[in-house]
């Protein structure tokens, strides 16, 4: 029976960092971190997602700031509202709720926010610096990172002569995720849609990371016995177990059945989940530091 991960747990450890951190800043410097979410338009889980970011950074001692704009919003309004955050010195880290609605354009919004406060870690300043191994000068995409630490809990920060495969190869995590591990001096494969017998390269994983959006799709015969799995998949399937037309969520790993296999495995949800709201936490208390010249704190 596999050890199961606290998500919860880890994440709070982080946010206690990032608390005490806050506040020795604000102490010291006389500055609060400040994190400005943009939300566009009425999409009800993107507001659930940003009342959570906001009710955390209160909890973290941060001045949060939430700009709410109309589904009709034009792609010049946000991208003036995004470089107006990127001159306020008041503000350390601005963060775009995705998706946005079909008319606007992502890309250029994200990639506008400059670099040094682009707290999602999407800026291609930072995903390059991530894929050339700099992972002290910039800010690191809040999932892997926060799965990285979860994978550090159980096996230390030198992942030498560890097998690791990412299954999936997306800019958001995948490839992330692959290069942090690389960089943990693991042995990194980066698997996916296209790979040959999928299952067979699964087994040779003493960490196993799935982030490919297919409820349920890993299962127990894919697990090398004694791996630890990183579950990151979201997925909504029904549940009538729990009356008609009831949902529950799951991962992309058959957790029941691979808990009989695997030595570490994270739930969902309760698992990466709260590690990513945590990271965010932290990149935004990173990003205040450094905007002073401070040495940042550890996670």
């Amino acid at each position: 029976m596999a050890k199961i991960i606290d998500g919860k747990q880890s994440a709070a450890a982080v946010t206690d960092i990032v608390t005490q951190a806050a506040a020795k800043l604000e102490a010291e410097a006389g500055v609060k971190p400040g994190l400005a979410v943009v939300i566009v338009g009425d999409n009800p889980a993107s507001h659930s997602y940003v009342g959570a970011k906001g009710r955390m950074a209160k909890q973290c001692g941060f001045n949060s700031m939430q700009y709410t704009l109309p589904e009709d919003t034009t792609q010049d309004t946000l991208e003036n509202l995004v470089e107006k955050l990127n001159a306020d010195p008041a503000v350390h880290g601005i963060l775009v709720q995705l998706p946005l609605p079909g008319h606007l354009n992502s890309e250029p919004v994200i990639q506008s926010i400059r670099p040094e406060k682009d707290v999602d870690g999407l800026n291609v300043v930072n995903a390059g610096k991530v894929a050339s191994g700099d992972l002290a000068s910039g800010l690191v995409s809040c999932t892997p990172a926060g799965a990285m630490i979860l994978v550090r809990n159980e096996h230390g920060a030198d992942l030498s002569g560890l097998n690791a495969v990412v299954i999936g190869r997306s800019n958001l995590f995948g490839k992330p995720m692959g290069l942090l591990l690389l960089a943990a001096n693991a042995t990194v494969t980066m698997a996916h849609s296209r790979t040959k017998d999928l299952a067979a390269v699964c087994r040779q994983a003493d960490i196993l990371v799935a982030a490919v959006g297919r409820p349920l799709m890993v299962k127990a015969d894919w697990v090398k016995p004694g791996a630890t799995v990183i579950d990151v998949g979201i997925n909504r399937v029904d549940a009538p177990e729990k009356g008609e037309g009831k949902t529950r969520l799951v991962g992309d790993v058959a957790f029941d059945e691979c808990l009989d296999v695997a030595g570490v495995i994270t739930p969902v949800p309760g698992g990466v989940g709260p590690m990513t709201i945590a990271m965010l936490m932290a990149n935004t208390v990173v990003a205040a530091y450094r905007s002073l010249g401070r040495p940042i704190p550890t996670f």
